[in-house]
Parts: structure tokens; C-alpha cells; sequence
């Protein structure tokens, strides 16, 4: 299994929109995406993906033997939080617990470390979403806290937590 991170491509198209129509993804992600989510959808983020502005966003797919299995961004914040990324990721639910989710963030890492001035990355997954807490620990993330009450989703208020890696 060759895990990597490459540029979107328009033939990701087909298996994004496959991912991100699955309910248990859906329910570990923001609120905003369409439902049912089309080849079409997922060629329009392909194309945003592919055209944004460099330096504010970087975008990959995340994916097996060159198949994209999942997504991954790093957006940078502005003003006073300038050299700091907001790291959000998915991946499809057949892939869960293999260890792609870790090994993805961790590369990401390294390329923001290395190519960019970005010195901390933090990521907010709902505290409910415990897979994805792990991925974050495993890739060198600290756990900064939980914040309360801090989003909505399905009906229901609810935690998330904030973790965060530095630059060595």
C-alpha cells in the first residue's frame, strides 16, 4: 500500500464526490457541503483547489497506490495569526484505521515546515470524532484543550478540541 499526497486531479473527481456522500464522513465534517454531493461538486473543488491563491491554501489529494481516498488542506489565517494553518482532512470510510490519516497529516506537515514560513498547524475535529483526535496525537499534535459548547452540528451542540503541532 503506497500512501501519498499529491496535487487534486479532474479524474479524483468520480471518488471525492463517492467519500464525501457517505453519511459518516458527512457527519465529522463542516456544515456547507451539498447533499447528495455530485461528480460535478467535486470537480468545482478540484478546480478552487487547483487555482488558489499560493501561500494561502494548500490542498491535496490523499491517496493509495495513486487512487485519491481522501483530502487534505492547510489554510493559512491572517493578520496577527499570519504563520499559523488550519489543518482540516477526510478520508473514505473503507480506509479508516490503516494508519493513511496519520501518515497524510504528517507529510503535510513536513512540507508546510519545510517550504513555507507557517510555523503552527492546528487542527479542530468534534470531540465526538475520536479517529480523528488519534490521527492528530499520532502525527505529533498536542492537545491544547477542549472547547465547550463550541459548534453545531445535526441538531445538536456540541465540543470540539483544539490540538496543535509546532515547528522544531
Amino acid at each position: 500500500m503506497d500512501i501519498k499526497i499529491r496535487p487534486w486531479r479532474m479524474a479524483d473527481a468520480k471518488n471525492l464526490a463517492a467519500t464525501i456522500n457517505n453519511k459518516k464522513v458527512q457527519d465529522n465534517l463542516r456544515d456547507g457541503l451539498p447533499y447528495p454531493y455530485k461528480i460535478e461538486d467535486a470537480k468545482a473543488y478540484i478546480s478552487a483547489m487547483r487555482k488558489a491563491k499560493k501561500g494561502s491554501q494548500y490542498a491535496w489529494a490523499i491517496t493509495v497506490d495513486d487512487a485519491a481516498v481522501g483530502s487534505i488542506t492547510i489554510i493559512r489565517k491572517d493578520n496577527v495569526h499570519r504563520f499559523t494553518g488550519e489543518i482540516g482532512y477526510f478520508i473514505a470510510e473503507q480506509w479508516w484505521g490503516k494508519g493513511i490519516g496519520s501518515r497524510a497529516v504528517q507529510d503535510v506537515c513536513a512540507y508546510i515546515f519545510e517550504y513555507t514560513d507557517i510555523i503552527r498547524i492546528y487542527g479542530i475535529p468534534f470531540a465526538y470524532n475520536t479517529g480523528s483526535c488519534r490521527i492528530l496525537e499520532k502525527a505529533g499534535f498536542a492537545l491544547e484543550g477542549t472547547m465547550r459548547k463550541n459548534a453545531y452540528k445535526n441538531g445538536e451542540t456540541v465540543d470540539t478540541v483544539l490540538y496543535a503541532r509546532i515547528k522544531e
